[in-house]
């Protein structure tokens, strides 16, 4: 049976399989009926063929000799896996972390080991060995499994002894802090100034660290209100590398809360010219990235103002997809803004979302009102009549609580201006619930913003000063 990626050729002396790797396997039967691997696989056809037919000229000339059943290929662990990880096309941060887990983790107990001679047993022990690091004890395995089966494809061994039962599996992500509007400006407000912007924009837009520090000055478009992800930093043993993002996905433009483009606007003006592919965010010298311990110390100070110390800077990311998820994000909206490759990442901040179902409820109850009241206008009167559902509105206990209380019922203009000083509050910071009354302090800070000095004061008199908890 031929493997996904494998194509097998027959000849007259052997054969020869093309891998999914791209390399090639060489593979005869001898005088003793039984078939023989070359010791490795090969670059290209022709080297394949060149061993075939060494072989074929030992069996013509009677000199050939089967190797002993069972025996192993003369090459250790360490041996093998530096060979097996040069062929392998790894992005820098990828061949970084390899060499890691490799040094640190696997070559010390096994990198002695014959490949041939590594057994299942001695690789369970060395797995459970590493519980007390469960996420790098799962990648080093995954590591490990994925280079002997290079040497089951490549015949060195039969069988790939890395059996452990989910042992590629990482242990459940643990619950990131995150936080509230009114947290997140306090938060941004905290921060050093000279990298308030890279903050602000990981917090709101969902950025990753690494993108941030990557963002060149034309990535930060607002006249479209847009930052666009196109290359992020990665830092290697002794160097920070500019480079695309990790996966396709996170390539994206990712809209900018209309909120923050004042602001952004103004610090943008105050920066010196600089070309336009040129880093947004360079560190002291003008030029290189920013290094992640820099913008951490800036972090590190504004999560001691706001007492969150659990809080990290990827917690600011999840912040933007909680707040997002909160408003009805749907699960191809947050992996589409957050740059992910599947939807089991944007799964997680669906939860987040749970608790607005009371919400969504009311807001459909609102929907279906503002149509029947439209229904019902007086230019609109032939349209229909009032059905069962809107009867009971003129009798319903918020209507029945205003008149014992001397206040006026509910009016579409009322409800209107109730949903826009909510928004306004939102779109500007103030902490508030999605149900029950507004405080006085923001209906004043709403008026004064957005009404005439003619008008002020005038628009919530009708109701005594202040929008009744049944206007939300």
């Amino acid at each position: 049976m031929v493997a996904d990626g494998e194509s097998r050729e027959r000849r007259g002396f052997g054969e020869i399989t093309r891998l999914g790797s791209g390399r090639y396997r060489a593979r005869y039967r001898g005088p003793d009926r039984q078939r023989h691997t070359a010791p490795l696989t090969f670059a290209s056809r022709m080297g394949a063929e060149a061993w075939l037919a060494a072989q074929h000229q030992i069996i013509s000339s009677g000199a050939w000799r089967p190797r002993a059943v069972g025996a192993a290929i003369p090459v250790t662990l360490g041996e093998y896996a530096t060979t097996a990880l040069k062929r392998r096309r790894l992005r820098p941060g990828t061949a970084s972390l390899y060499q890691r887990l490799l040094t640190r983790q696997i070559l010390p107990v096994l990198g002695h080991e014959m490949v041939a001679d590594i057994t299942s047993m001695e690789i369970t022990r060395w797995y459970l060995s590493m519980a007390a690091t469960p996420t790098e004890q799962a990648n080093a395995y995954g590591l490990l499994r994925s280079i002997l089966k290079d040497a089951v494809e490549e015949g060195l061994i039969q069988r790939n002894p890395a059996q452990v039962k989910g042992g590629s599996q990482k242990a459940p992500p643990r619950d990131i802090d995150v936080l509230t509007i009114d947290k997140l400006n306090r938060y941004v407000a905290a921060v050093p100034a000279r990298h308030r912007v890279p903050l602000l924009l990981t917090g709101w837009c969902g950025l990753r660290s690494g993108e941030a520090r990557g963002l060149r000055v034309k990535d930060l478009d607002l006249d479209e209100g847009v930052v666009r992800v196109r290359q992020a930093v990665v830092r290697l043993p002794g160097q920070l590398l500019i480079q695309p993002p990790r996966t396709p996905a996170a390539v994206r433009d990712i809209a900018i809360p209309p909120h923050l483009l004042p602001a952004l606007r103004d610090w943008m003006s105050a920066q010196l010219p600089r070309h336009p592919d040129s880093l947004l965010f360079p560190s002291s010298d003008g030029v290189s990235p920013l290094n992640d311990t820099v913008l951490r110390h800036s972090h590190l100070q504004a999560r001691k103002a706001i007492n969150m110390p659990g809080l990290t800077i990827h917690g600011l990311r999840h912040t933007s997809a909680n707040l997002a998820a909160q408003q009805g994000a749907t699960i191809a909206d947050l992996q589409a803004r957050m740059g992910h490759a599947t939807s089991l990442m944007a799964l997680r901040y669906q939860d987040a979302a749970i608790g607005r179902d009371r919400a969504l409820a009311v807001l459909l109850t609102r929907i279906f009102r503002k149509i029947v009241a439209e229904t019902l206008a007086p230019d609109g009167a032939s349209a229909g009549r009032p059905t069962s559902l809107t009867r009971f509105e003129p009798h319903s206990k918020g209507n029945l609580e205003r008149r014992r209380a001397g206040t006026s019922p509910r009016t579409p203009e009322s409800r209107k201006r109730a949903a826009a000083v909510r928004a306004w509050a939102m779109e500007n910071g103030y902490q508030l619930a999605t149900r029950g009354r507004i405080s006085q302090a923001i209906i004043d800070a709403y008026e004064s913003e957005n009404l005439p000095l003619s008008m002020r004061g005038r628009a919530h008199q009708s109701d005594g000063g202040r929008i009744s908890p049944t206007q939300r």
